[in-house]
């Protein structure tokens, strides 16, 4: 029997989505399009906007997310981060696989005990990393071989979403998600600083990582920016490599061989656009392939934990003017 075949005959995937503001939402469209998916409910505390992208969806709306027990097979959870860790450990406890938004939870407590219940329970983790699966950090998988130096920027306009948790947490987490699947070293030092500008909480910072292998990461987050930007520089011998996330374009910069000895070697520079992906579709079919075939998820639970508990130990060193 075909593969095809086999999919058809497959009973829909049950999933619900809690949380449908401004990320939910985006989450309940994806799903209402994938095939093989029933999308049976979205949640939200607030009647208006659950009912508003239920009707979007063309499916029910809920404000309580245990209405969904015994109904969905998967959830996304895209709730306010304090409410990550309640939430997703009482849909595990219910059978229920979990993507959740990043980061994993509020607290490195709080993350440890989500993975060792999906652990224990075989239940799929996944966690919202979604620069995984721009297609630009994609296409450099194949060029990256041993990074010595990496520099990150992610900056934006000050937005009030986002802001129930420092920046940290909020945007700088990508790229150390980013860099800890890049370097697959352990962090064996870190320096921080960061500046409360229009909340209580750090706004802008920025954190200096040494690697076991030698490899150093500078990574710096604002959300007070006047414009946005989300680029990353990384330095190999021979090469170095420009990421614009934004723009799904890579700059490959590579020593010309044979140079002279003594002489300045020229530079031979490649262009590589690789735009045309959803990341955020991506990242739901490898969530929905991961619960069908009961696999380790592209981001898993382990690697929200690990960037939490580096962002963690960013915060705890971290020297506030």
């Amino acid at each position: 029997m075909s593969g095809d075949l086999t999919d058809r005959l497959r009973p829909p995937l049950r999933v619900g989505v809690i949380g449908v503001g401004y990320l939910g939402r985006f989450h309940a469209q994806k799903y209402a399009t994938q095939p093989g998916v029933s999308l049976v409910g979205v949640v939200d505390i607030n009647p208006a906007r659950a009912a508003q992208v239920a009707a979007e969806c063309h499916t029910a709306a809920f404000t309580d997310f245990r209405d969904l027990f015994g109904r969905v097979d998967c959830v996304s959870i895209a709730v306010p981060t304090q409410l990550h860790g309640l939430i997703a450990r009482a849909c595990l406890t219910q059978g229920i696989d979990v993507l959740v938004e990043k980061p994993l939870t509020a607290t490195v407590a709080e993350g440890r005990e989500l993975v060792e219940i999906a652990a224990r329970h075989r239940l799929i983790l996944q966690v919202g990393h979604l620069e995984r699966f721009n297609p630009a950090l994609r296409s450099l998988r194949d060029i990256l071989t041993a990074p010595r130096f990496i520099e990150c920027h992610r900056v934006a306009p000050f937005v009030e979403r986002g802001t129930d948790t420092d920046v940290i947490r909020d945007l700088m987490i990508h790229d150390l998600d980013v860099i800890l699947s890049l370097v697959r070293s352990p962090v064996t030092s870190i320096e921080a600083f960061g500046v409360p500008v229009l909340t209580a909480a750090p706004d802008i910072a920025n954190a200096r990582l040494r690697f076991a292998s030698g490899c150093i990461a500078t990574v710096t987050a604002s959300r007070v920016a006047l414009k946005r930007e989300r680029k990353m520089r990384l330095f190999q011998p021979d090469m170095y490599i420009v990421v614009d996330y934004g723009d799904h374009r890579i700059r490959i910069c590579r020593r010309e061989p044979g140079a002279a000895p003594g002489s300045v070697p020229n530079l031979q520079v490649e262009e590589r656009h690789v735009g045309g992906e959803d990341a955020l579709e991506e990242e739901i079919r490898a969530f929905l392939h991961a619960v069908r075939v009961r696999g380790e998820p592209v981001v898993s639970g382990s690697d929200g934990l690990q960037a939490l508990e580096v962002a963690e130990q960013i915060i705890s060193c971290l020297e506030v003017p």
